[in-house]
């Protein structure tokens, strides 16, 4: 860990390492069958719903649990940056100190603290995924590169994707499409399914509320669709007074209609707010943490705005009120 952290600013360059925040095994809801996923630590988009916001920094990122908290201070003394505190709040960590070397979590006797991310070999990666690869046979399943955003450690992500291919293992890219066509290029060749966000059609919002612009996106989404010719599932984040605008839904379905012809099928996810925890423990507040849940009827009538516009293999799945 330490060795690898000297290298932390350019670790997409090295495809023998990837930075990952999570294996997540027996997955179901990223492609089809049973699935590991494997989640890439990086962003570029700053979506203030985002259910993993320990994925959007590329860096490890330090986190303290107050359930296991025993009080011994032996993480205090073991940081030589000064950059934690006992209160009566709870663990303040200075990030702007914190470096993620990983002493304290070493120190700490009832592991309350750990690092978010950690840089592992593909090697080691391929080995954990393949575990379960009777399994992936069984039920057609498969591992996806999720996080995150996979494409910003393009090296080892077309380097992995080229060992599961060679190994017959079905692969999907969970992405945001936000990328530049010659990384596309590099990693689609070793891709089965490509997971597609859609999030905003309109420009100017898409911007506010992502900090990107989408023509990049949608330029990518018709490429992969109509040059590459990958099969395609495009999923749209429902939120509360961001994407669940019916005229947001009918222009997405109009945008696969007329310009993605290998789209298999059009998920909306309706928006879930089980993740403030992890926004404390990071230290970020999260603006939708009162937000309510999605109701049942509504996502029921945007589903049926998409399949009007012509995509009758359209889904809603997530947590809802009635």
């Amino acid at each position: 860990m330490k060795l690898l952290q000297e290298n932390r600013i350019s670790y997409n360059t090295d495809e023998n390492y990837a930075m990952i925040f999570n294996i997540e095994r027996f997955s179901t809801e990223d492609g089809p069958g049973i699935r590991t996923t494997v989640f890439f630590k990086g962003c570029p988009l700053k979506c203030p719903w985002c259910h993993n916001p320990e994925s959007i920094d590329r860096n490890p990122q330090l986190v303290w649990y107050s359930v296991r908290c025993i009080a011994t201070m032996d993480c205090i003394k073991a940081c030589k940056e000064n950059a934690l505190q006992l209160t009566p709040e709870g663990m303040y960590i200075d990030r702007i100190k914190c470096t993620a070397c990983g002493d304290c979590v070493e120190a700490c006797p009832s592991g309350a603290l750990e690092l978010i991310g950690e840089y592992k070999s593909v090697e080691e990666i391929f080995d954990e995924v393949m575990r379960d690869n009777s399994f992936y046979k069984n039920s057609e399943g498969g591992v996806t590169f999720g996080g995150g955003e996979p494409l910003l450690q393009y090296y080892p992500l077309t380097r992995l994707a080229m060992m599961f291919k060679e190994a017959g293992v079905h692969t999907a890219l969970d992405t945001t499409a936000f990328t530049a066509k010659k990384i596309l290029n590099m990693v689609l060749p070793y891709i089965d399914l490509v997971l597609l966000d859609l999030k905003q059609m309109d420009p100017e919002l898409h911007i506010k509320y992502t900090g990107v612009p989408n023509k990049t996106i949608l330029e990518n989404a018709k490429y992969i669709s109509q040059v590459h010719k990958k099969k395609i599932w495009v999923r749209t984040p429902v939120i509360p007074g961001y994407t669940d605008q019916d005229e947001n839904i009918e222009a997405v379905a109009k945008f696969i209609k007329e310009n993605l012809p290998t789209c298999e099928r059009y998920d909306l996810l309706a928006f879930n707010n089980t993740c403030k925890d992890k926004y404390d423990r990071l230290g970020i507040k999260f603006e939708l943490a009162d937000t309510p849940l999605m109701r049942r009827g509504r996502m029921q009538q945007l589903l049926d705005l998409a399949v009007r516009k012509g995509i009758p293999t359209t889904y809603w799945t997530g947590t809802v009120r009635d």
